[in-house]
């Protein structure tokens, strides 16, 4: 029966990702992420998850990041009942973000309900899935540790790298020896990070893979350097300040939240920014802060040096303020002079990063700060686009608010990060490189720039077609 790949999400699109590896009829499955974009299509995308989960006998969890771990309650409230592996951190981080999830598709739905009452729309009654789906999906976990293989299935043995990504996050390789007795291994890159990323290690080398199951989001574009991004917030942050400004920056709670405090934190020791009031508006980043507080294994020495050498929190400080209640939420709009307000959704979709901007998108001496990747059709694409008119809260404003960017605080390697990373593999043993987690511009110019560096064979993934290997 061999190997078999196949996708159902996250292939020629960067949400959703949910991938399997078939090995002679023992089925994994790598992430279950949730689709985020159109609101109808992603609802109706989301609602067909998990599919044929009858046939799957083990899971694999790379990272806690929402794209692939947001649908995983589904799996065991459908009947699932294998488990679910992941790394420690990746654990935790996960159970916030499902728990997060389920408490806002709880609030969406009464929000739904009473227009649908009103105007008549058809919409689905009941969430996906509630807090009591996420604590049975946490019934699930087997946790295992970097470097420490384990039998996952007949002949399968899985062993979890560090990928750099966020806190937590995996490669996952599998050593698979087959029924006709080949011996083969397969890599899932995850989400594949960046060397020199604050907090976190650096990606870390795998064994020699034959194939490599690879996310391509930033497969077209290059990232400016940590140095250069540091000097360009400095600037940001002292210009918006002199204007008597709101900074406004969507953030994902988990990572990128973590990694502007520190940032912050540095500049203002260095006296490169003025101590503004900065506050972390977020129940769920201030929960997934105290969740990186208690993972010192997966800092890097850096942070080490910086921080914990010296007995110091890296995400605390005396300008920071973490926001718990909506009401105290509210007040930082009050509030007169300038300010750093971060605040999730990362994509402007859902959170309170909303309210924010609904108050101060018109403001010119507002910025908006974009810091990650923003997917098609959502609200945070179009003000990366410097859209005139966005509407929020089925609101239309006028932004007057500027909008600046700075890529290099993406946890996804550039193109060249990821060339550079595939090129200390063995080049002669790589047989295929599967693209997976991009759109479909980025992977063709990946495509192109990995051919280049030598690797034979380069596809990019397409949803339900198998592939044999």
């Amino acid at each position: 029966m061999g190997i078999k790949l196949y996708s159902k999400g996250g292939a020629e699109e960067v949400t959703g990702s949910r991938h399997y590896l078939e090995v002679d009829g023992t089925t994994i499955q790598i992430d279950c992420g949730a689709y985020q974009g159109k609101r109808k299509e992603a609802e109706a995308k989301n609602r067909a998850i998990p599919g044929d989960i009858d046939a799957v006998d083990a899971v694999v969890l790379t990272h806690a990041h929402y794209d692939h771990s947001g649908m995983m309650p589904l799996l065991p409230k459908s009947g699932y009942t294998g488990n679910i592996y992941a790394t420690p951190a990746t654990r935790d981080l996960a159970m916030l973000i499902m728990m997060d999830s389920a408490y806002i598709q709880a609030k969406d739905i009464e929000y739904l309900r009473r227009r649908k009452a009103k105007n008549g729309e058809p919409f689905p009654d009941e969430p996906l899935y509630d807090e009591n789906d996420v604590v049975r999906a946490g019934d699930h976990f087997v946790t295992l540790s970097y470097n420490r293989p384990l039998p996952v299935a007949p002949d399968v043995r899985l062993t979890f790298h560090d990928a750099g990504h966020i806190l937590g996050s995996s490669l996952a390789v599998f050593d698979v020896k087959t029924d006709d007795g080949r011996e083969v291994r397969v890599a899932f890159s995850g989400d594949l990070g960046r060397n020199n990323k604050a907090i976190i290690r650096d990606p870390e080398i795998i064994p020699d893979p034959d194939y490599l199951i690879l996310e391509s989001t930033y497969g077209n574009r290059l990232h400016e350097s940590t140095d250069d991004a540091m000097a360009r917030l400095a600037g940001i942050v002292n210009d918006t300040a002199q204007r008597g400004g709101k900074l406004m920056i969507p953030a994902f709670a988990v990572e990128r939240t973590q990694e502007l405090v520190y940032y912050l934190h540095l500049l203002t020791d260095e006296g490169r920014i003025p101590e503004l009031p900065i506050y972390v508006d977020s129940p769920m980043a201030t929960n997934a802060t105290a969740i990186f507080r208690v993972h010192p294994e997966c800092y890097d020495q850096q942070t080490h040096t910086a921080f914990l050498d010296h007995h110091e929190n890296p995400f605390g400080f005396n300008a920071l303020r973490y926001t718990a209640s909506v009401a105290d939420s509210k007040r930082i709009n009050d509030e007169q002079g300038p300010a750093i307000i971060i605040s999730a959704n990362g994509m402007c979709e859902a959170g309170r990063i909303r309210h924010h901007l609904a108050n101060h998108i018109a403001d010119p001496n507002s910025t908006i700060l974009i810091v990650g990747f923003m997917a098609v059709h959502t609200l945070g694409r179009r003000l990366q686009e410097r859209q005139e008119q966005v509407k929020i809260f089925d609101k239309t404003y006028t932004r007057r608010a500027r909008v600046e960017e700075i890529n290099a605080f993406s946890a996804h390697a550039d193109y060249n990060e990821i060339r550079d990373y595939v090129g200390k593999l063995d080049l002669k043993r790589l047989q295929k490189i599967f693209l997976v987690h991009g759109e479909s511009e980025a992977q063709v110019h990946l495509e192109k720039v990995l051919r280049e560096l030598g690797v034979r064979d380069v596809e990019a993934v397409r949803n339900d077609k198998i592939y044999e290997l």
